[in-house]
């Protein structure tokens, strides 16, 4: 298999653009942007410019010469790299009529999306994409997804072994090249060390003075370089959901390396077996679950929920204006705790369903559902019934 197509993307870059003058695609490094922007603009007019190209970079050298004559659909792949050129594709979506709409492609968020969103506020859509997920490669592949990670060259290597290599060249490059090619001088071998001890951190709750310690850095030094992994798509950051309720919650929130096969080269995981012995296993199936989960959903703000009683739920997330849960547990016959049914209550939860790896969607009582990671569709019936029942 040398590629998975991702229907689903194109989709929504099509529908994006169908409505909106300029395109933000924003994913990690590596994760096919490049390929899908390609697929996409296959059979159509397309102008298409790589600025990690010496070529094209020269070609963008005066902007408004080059971008201005252009029509039907124009690429800007590595955007972050020429910033400036925010405020000429603002100039040029507003041109009547439109000869051309702007699907540029960027790896490092936080800039991207401030400067973009002040400058072309009103003229600009973001579609977010990350490494393959369950849906794209098969529910009869759940086991290499989550082992290999959904990076596609990771994911589609010819063996694990080969897998595992790419994976190690990937943390490599992007500490020592991709980092600085954002602007990020910090010494590579620090964040080395602090990403490593975010993977034997995965899924706890975040203390930026206790990792600072361990490192020898400041808290605001800790946080800066958690920021900086979070805006490149490497780490997820799990804010708490806290309200007005009886318990005492918690505040900080949870972190996750945001792609298991990263987790797994982190915690020097290299085949299924180790993992299977490690004990991250749960914390790993956690991160995975939950990221297929957004996925599946579409869910844009997951939150986790916790108090400092010890009640806790691993996701809740609104879908359709309505509240559910969701606990993500690596067993092949998942119960019932205490902890869920004060979830329900305090939340006020519609229903909870239990993601576990086996086979089979049942009840587990009033409201909580067992429902199998490669089956997330079975939940759609529970939500579609009055109450969640």
């Amino acid at each position: 298999m040398t590629w998975i197509e991702r229907h689903r993307l194109l989709k929504q870059v099509e529908l994006a653009l169908g409505r909106s003058r300029i395109v933000a695609l924003l994913g990690p490094r590596q994760c096919g942007k490049t390929a899908l922007a390609r697929r996409f603009a296959a059979g159509r007019q397309t102008e298409y410019f790589d600025l990690e190209d010496p070529t094209d970079s020269r070609r963008l050298e005066n902007p408004s010469l080059m971008l201005s004559p252009l029509e039907g659909l124009v690429v800007i792949d590595e955007i972050q790299r020429k910033p400036e050129l925010s405020a000429l594709l603002r100039v040029l979506a507003d041109r009547q009529p439109l000869p051309a709409r702007f699907l540029i492609l960027g790896s490092a968020s936080p800039d991207i999306i401030r400067q973009s969103s002040e400058t072309l506020a009103g003229r600009l859509e973001f579609v977010y994409m990350s490494g393959f997920d369950l849906e794209e490669v098969g529910p009869e592949h759940l086991t290499s997804l989550w082992h290999r990670g959904g990076f596609p060259l990771s994911y589609l290597a010819g063996s694990d072994e080969d897998s595992a290599a790419w994976r190690d060249n990937f943390v490599y490059t992007f500490l020592e090249r991709d980092l600085r090619s954002f602007g990020i001088e910090s010494p590579p071998a620090q964040l080395h060390r602090f990403w490593t001890m975010l993977a034997h951190a995965h899924g706890q709750i975040w203390n930026a003075t206790q990792i600072a310690v361990s490192l020898g850095l400041s808290s605001m030094t800790a946080r800066r370089y958690l920021d900086i992994l979070n805006g490149a798509y490497m780490v997820r950051v799990l804010q708490p959901w806290h309200e007005n309720t009886k318990k005492r919650q918690v505040k900080s929130p949870k972190v996750f390396i945001q792609d298991c096969g990263l987790l797994h080269c982190l915690l020097e995981i290299r085949d299924g077996r180790t993992l299977m012995g490690h004990p991250k296993l749960g914390a790993s199936w956690e991160g995975f679950a939950i990221e297929q989960i957004c996925r599946c959903f579409g869910i844009r703000t997951p939150h986790f929920w916790a108090t400092h009683a010890g009640a806790e739920l691993d996701l809740l997330a609104m879908v359709d204006a309505r509240r559910y849960g969701f606990e993500c547990k690596y067993s092949e016959a998942p119960g019932t705790t205490r902890s869920m049914h004060v979830a329900i209550e305090e939340l006020r939860l519609e229903h909870l369903f239990v993601v576990y790896p086996g086979s089979k969607t049942y009840p587990l009582a009033q409201k909580i559902t067992a429902v199998p990671l490669r089956r997330l569709e079975d939940c759609r019936g529970r939500m579609a019934s009055p109450g969640g029942a």
